[in-house]
């Protein structure tokens, strides 16, 4: 009996420490993002430590497109105007960003989203850790 209570507080703590996003969190994914690492499956990373391009999100009511571009010293972005273009549905209280493009169509779970961190994560269950942008200027 007392390993069965251990195992069930251990799983609700386990649960309850997994960040949650809520419908009125969407809107925080307005904006630039600079990716900072990539986490693999099987524990590894990849780190980002200095990106030419950072992404570009623009979201209004579950449907917009996120872009590529690139950051320049006097504060403005160079873009080649490719964009994915992207909706934001709900399964299951999760939410995912699913993505199209002339080239294919894909989906990313939304595992987590606050004013500065983005985390999102592939089929391939690589999660993809991103930090808002912060927009600089030699002027």
């Amino acid at each position: 009996m007392k390993n069965s209570f251990l195992l069930l507080l251990f799983s609700f703590l386990i649960y309850s420490c997994k960040p949650s996003v809520s419908e009125k969190d969407l809107e925080k994914i307005n904006g630039y993002w600079e990716i900072q690492k990539v986490e693999m499956p099987g524990g590894g990373k990849k780190e980002y430590k200095v990106n030419e391009t950072i992404d570009f999100f623009s979201v209004k009511n579950h449907k917009g497109f996120r872009q590529k571009v690139m950051p320049q010293l006097d504060g403005t972005y160079l873009t080649n105007n490719i964009k994915e273009i992207l909706t934001i549905s709900s399964q299951n209280g999760e939410f995912y960003v699913n993505y199209s493009t002339n080239y294919g169509k894909w989906k990313e779970e939304i595992i987590d989203l606050q004013d500065s961190i983005l985390i999102l994560k592939n089929k391939d269950n690589l999660e993809y850790h991103y930090k808002r942008q912060v927009p600089f200027s030699i002027k």
